[in-house]
């Protein structure tokens, strides 16, 4: 318990959620990427579950923001703050002279240098002794149990919070990828969007995030549902209840969602023939948040002509990943491993 004790970690930095995996334990934390900041002292008042409940509901010196904004880092001091606050969640029992912890970080496929270096620079300044980066689809397939290190072809679509990432996969690298910032932020958004044009009622980011979850879906039901909202009318400046039914909501959702369908269209078409027909007879897997959209892996076998297949645990597929990958992670350190194969 003296000296050199210490666990690695891997962090996925989503927009909306962050996990933590521990070596050893799996994943410890599980919190919203959501940080509340007093403005007139520039002080954290609140970090995580306890932010998010804030979002919207803040006096007007407390600001609830995400400072992660299509999976890159849109604010880095609070991005570090929040790193840092995950990492001593992760490492409540800790030992006399332990070690600062080696962290791998999962990043978009699409990612600038620029923007890898500030994840890689936040993490270290969170307490990190040394940060990697892996792609977020890569680390999702090793999650999702795909066999990435085998001359076989896997294609994963990782819908997240803030970007969907499309990627096949061979002999441990990226053969062919596509990152597009579209993602659950963008459905929310369309919902929002949606009931403000057609009813004049303002929703906040939490209720069009569970109308999503209630009653969203890529195709309309055989049971269309309905779900009770509460928000502000536009004309008379007032709280109003309504209730919109499912039908609606996938019409609101159909462009967002007619986007991800063509980043695999576009994936697909760029993949090697020999692959192809693995990714047929093996089937595309959907890991994310944004992959439980209710008939999302209907519609995209039914564009595709391909099996599609939801993960058994989509929502921690790429924490788990990113935590399989430490026992790996020399091929990080030489930046020579899987995230560079997707470049040559």
């Amino acid at each position: 318990m003296f000296g050199g004790f210490t666990k690695d970690l891997g962090i996925d930095l989503g927009t909306a959620n962050t996990l933590v995996y521990v070596k050893g334990k799996g994943i410890v934390v599980r919190e919203p990427s959501v940080v509340a900041i007093r403005t007139d002292t520039k002080t954290i008042e609140a970090v995580g579950n306890d932010a998010k409940m804030m979002i919207g509901r803040t006096p007007g010196n407390i600001r609830a923001i995400r400072p992660m904004k299509d999976g890159v880092i849109a604010d880095f001091e609070t991005t570090s703050t929040m790193i840092k606050y995950f990492l001593r969640q992760a490492q409540k029992q800790r030992y006399l002279f332990q070690r600062h912890p080696s962290v791998m970080v999962c990043v978009p496929s699409g990612i600038t240098a620029v923007e890898k270096r500030a994840v890689e620079d936040a993490t270290r300044q969170a307490g990190a002794r040394d940060a990697y980066t892996i792609e977020e689809p890569f680390a999702a397939a090793i999650g999702a149990d795909l066999p990435v290190w085998e001359p076989t072809g896997s294609m994963v679509v990782d819908i997240g919070g803030g970007t969907t990432e499309v990627a096949v996969i061979s002999l441990g690298g990226i053969v062919t990828s596509r990152s597009i910032r579209v993602a659950g932020d963008e459905m929310d958004d369309a919902i929002i969007q949606y009931i403000k044009r057609t009813y004049n009622l303002m929703i906040g980011e939490r209720t069009a995030e569970a109308i999503k979850m209630e009653i969203g879906s890529a195709l309309q039901m055989d049971a269309p549902t309905r779900f009770e909202i509460r928000g502000r009318d536009l004309v008379s400046g007032l709280p109003k209840t309504m209730a919109v039914t499912s039908e609606e909501i996938t019409d609101a959702l159909a462009d967002t969602v007619f986007s991800i369908v063509e980043a695999v269209k576009v994936t697909l078409e760029k993949c090697p023939p020999e692959l192809a027909a693995d990714i047929m007879d093996r089937g595309i897997v959907l890991t994310g948040g944004g992959g439980l959209l209710r008939n999302l892996d209907k519609l995209l076998s039914r564009e595709t002509g391909m099996p599609v297949l939801v993960a058994e645990n989509p929502l921690d597929c790429v924490a788990i990943g990113t935590g399989r990958a430490l026992e790996n992670i020399h091929l990080f350190k030489t930046r020579s491993g899987p995230t560079s194969k997707a470049r040559r």
